[in-house]
């Protein structure tokens, strides 16, 4: 998982008819603003490289070659022909700039509204499936394949459905990405990691990632690191099944990654802690814990695409996590541009003049990095037969899992700050500071992962009296109920995982997810402020290597 907000994130669609069989017969109206763009502020990706050796330094652009291949990848998972779409558009410059960010004719950070006339709906499956299969073509298709994360359903000569693995629906693409991957693993400089690359080359090609995802784990001593292949299923938002191609180039920072190291080892003591009942924490997450700090140099595919990425969890392979747990990385130039480019500013509109000295960045890295940290706790397997919470809870899945990382991390915060390990910040910081998140977040609309698990969150605390809002609209923390609903909500959704019910997820997410109207007037008042939603980049060989 990734924190977009956290994507995390790839923006989850929701916006299609109830079984997202078929586009609708007339255009949806393109949103009518004059420029869509305005909402991205841009940011430049670059860090020192003076440290790395000559061979790193040669090793850089073969990664960015294959990450821009993830990029084609995922413009034909999302939408289909990008050179199509760009032709349509025409000499409009600001919409061809929205539609190298969002990776298609649909407003990610709108409800995945369409901004190019003539285009509908987006499909809820994006391109993974056939636009017109409907539910008893799916239920009816009797092939295992189906719901792995890694094929694309396609009809075959006779109009049936049929898996076609990915390796082998993007045969070119792939054997080149995995060739230049193979080329770059003679480079690095880290054994771990040269080994991973290779690994991960053989994984592009057989779309079995366990053993390079295991070996991933290993990766402790690098200067450089890649995340590559596909990975969230945020896009598939009709089944929440099939997996994104994407790509980041990270470069280490060593001195903040020392100063993290020392969390990692209470993650199994914080399981035991955790607010419900012992069948619901049973498992014991790997404590092989990796917590880093990275600048970003590159992003490519679905991370890149609408809101972008400010930590990663990864992998997100249940046996993985299970087995060896996780590897939590802060891409910490990405969370500096977004806390000052829109977190710091929102505060300053919609939260009250006094909460303003506790709007600190070293309380947001943390909110992030425990965020990261606690996906991979709580339990991944239903107490109930009904096999992993993924499976169980389906197209509601995404949703659950990124308010459950918000809520955890800061549970997880303040039982470290209890415990005298954790001393940065005050929990006065940490809550309001988080609070600002939760109003960025949200501006990406309840139709994304992200969107929906902030507006449960915001509800729920609400409901629990956790903060006010003054006559001017201004917001201020009740930390003492705070902390109350911080837990309590913790031990309601580590609960609604363990169940897995589907039904009852979906219509909690239902009643809780949704922007009431006097927090959409306060957002309105943040968005006529002209504070920009998001971030994009200005990134590449030529910015990094010049």
């Amino acid at each position: 998982m990734k924190i977009k907000h956290l994507a995390c994130v790839a923006i989850v669609a929701l916006v299609a008819t109830a079984c997202g069989n078929k586009q609708p017969e007339q255009p949806q109206e393109p949103v009518q603003q004059a420029n869509l763009s305005d909402k991205y502020a841009e940011y430049t990706l670059t860090t020192d490289i003076s440290h790395l050796s000559e061979n790193e330094k040669e090793m850089l652009p073969l990664l960015f070659e294959a990450a821009d291949i993830m990029d084609q990848l995922f413009w034909m998972e999302n939408f289909g022909d990008k050179e199509a779409l760009m032709s349509q558009i025409g000499d409009n410059a600001d919409l061809k700039k929205m539609a190298s960010i969002t990776y298609g004719a649909w407003d990610g950070l709108d409800g995945n509204k369409s901004f190019v006339e003539g285009i509908g709906e987006k499909p809820a499956g994006a391109q993974f499936y056939p636009i017109d299969m409907t539910e008893e073509e799916w239920n009816a298709f009797d092939d295992p394949n189906k719901t792995s994360q890694y094929t694309m359903i396609v009809r075959d000569e006779e109009g049936n459905l049929k898996c076609v693995w990915y390796h082998d629906y993007f045969e070119q693409q792939i054997k080149k990405a995995a060739s230049l991957l193979d080329d770059a693993s003679e480079l690095a400089g880290d054994e771990e990691f040269a080994t991973y690359l290779a690994l991960r080359a053989k994984a592009l090609r057989t779309d079995d990632y366990l053993e390079s995802d295991m070996q991933w784990m290993d990766v402790r001593n690098n200067n450089i690191d890649m995340v590559i292949g596909p990975i969230e299923n945020y896009t598939d938002a009709r089944y929440g099944i099939k997996a994104s191609h994407e790509a980041f180039i990270l470069i280490k920072d060593q001195e903040w990654t020392k100063q993290l190291a020392c969390y990692a080892a209470y993650v199994p003591e914080l399981q035991k802690q955790l607010p419900v009942p012992e069948e619901y924490k049973k498992e014991v997450p790997g404590a092989d814990l990796d917590l880093a700090a990275y600048d970003a140099v590159y992003y490519a595919g679905d991370c890149n695409a609408n809101s972008k990425t400010i930590a990663i969890n990864l992998p997100n392979d249940e046996r993985v996590q299970l087995e060896r747990g996780t590897r939590k990385l802060q891409l910490k130039n990405s969370m500096q541009a977004k806390f000052d480019k829109i977190l710091v500013p929102i505060a300053k509109e919609l939260m009250t003049p006094e909460s303003m000295e506790h709007i600190k960045f070293d309380a947001f890295f943390a909110n992030v990095m425990f965020h990261e940290t606690a996906h991979g706790m709580g339990i991944k397997n239903t107490i109930t037969g009904k096999g992993t919470v993924r499976e169980a809870l389906g197209n509601q899945y995404s949703a659950i899992e990124e308010a459950k990382a918000d809520v955890l991390g800061l549970y997880l915060v303040t039982k470290l700050a209890e415990m005298g390990v954790y001393t940065n910040t005050t929990m006065e910081d940490n809550y309001t500071t988080f609070m600002a998140g939760i109003f960025r977040s949200v501006r990406f609309g309840a139709a994304s992962a992200h969107g929906k698990a902030n507006m449960l969150t915001f509800n729920y605390f609400q409901n629990e009296g956790a903060f006010t809002r003054d006559e001017n609209g201004r917001y201020a923390i009740d930390f003492e109920k705070m902390k109350v609903a911080v837990e309590k909500l913790a031990g309601d959704i580590l609960q609604c995982q363990g169940n897995g019910d589907y039904e009852a997820a979906k219509a909690w997410m239902g009643e809780m997810s949704v922007i009431k109207p006097e927090l959409q007037a306060d957002l309105d008042r943040v968005n006529k402020s002209g504070i920009p939603t998001d971030i994009y980049f200005n990134m590449g060989p030529d910015v990094l290597l010049k």
